[in-house]
């Protein structure tokens, strides 16, 4: 086994692991705190989610449904007349 005089001197100080007494204070290269506010975050996801689920709904729509035919059914506030063709 390698003393510590060799290890410095092959400049593998990196690669060593800690002794039992010796623990990190990392977990696994974890921060303690988020980079930003968990409540910005899950609105932020949210509205990601809707404008996606928007533009897959607006892309599949029939030719005479209006983009405000199509949000009024993501909304859920769509009736008969909003999903049924026009004559």
């Amino acid at each position: 086994m390698a003393g510590p005089e060799q290890v410095k001197a092959v400049g593998a100080e990196g690669m060593k692991v800690p002794s039992p007494g010796q623990h990190s204070t990392e977990v696994l290269h974890q921060r303690r705190k988020l980079p930003f506010c968990p409540v910005r975050m899950a609105i932020g996801g949210f509205a990601i989610t809707a404008a996606l689920g928007f533009l897959v709904l607006y892309s599949k729509k029939k030719p005479e449904a209006s983009a405000a035919d199509v949000a009024k059914v993501v909304v859920g506030v769509a009736h008969p007349e909003n999903t049924h063709p026009r004559h």
